[in-house]
């Protein structure tokens, strides 16, 4: 998956979550920059992603994280054939049965 086609995505997702059909989205755009943009929709717009892209992104991650152009870049890497294979997403992720078990491993519903 190339930038654009995440850009695309994200454009979306970014409308979806903060109710502004008129948002850009660019590689410097930071949480500053768009109205709304709180602790609590930066989580709905991590696992928002993480939904839409077939990803999981770890705490680390997440927090170095410093405007859309650094949150392309991850994304790049994890839906990257080498970052999973052959490039698909777990099945247990596509259809949400992907769960942590007790041990902290993740488990399948199935």
């Amino acid at each position: 998956m190339q930038s654009p086609e995440i850009y695309a995505r994200l454009t979306q997702l970014f409308h979806d979550l903060f109710d502004d059909p008129e948002l850009i989205l660019s590689a410097t755009l930071t949480a500053k920059d768009v109205d709304g943009w709180d602790s609590l929709n930066h989580v709905r717009l991590v696992l928002s992603v993480q939904k839409a892209f077939g990803v999981r992104f770890s705490a680390s991650e997440i927090s170095k994280l410093g405007n859309v152009g650094e949150l392309v870049q991850l994304i790049e890497i994890k839906v990257s054939p080498s970052a999973q294979g052959d490039g698909a997403p777990h099945p247990s992720v596509l259809h949400g049965t992907r769960r942590e078990n007790q041990s902290g491993s993740n488990a399948s519903d199935e």
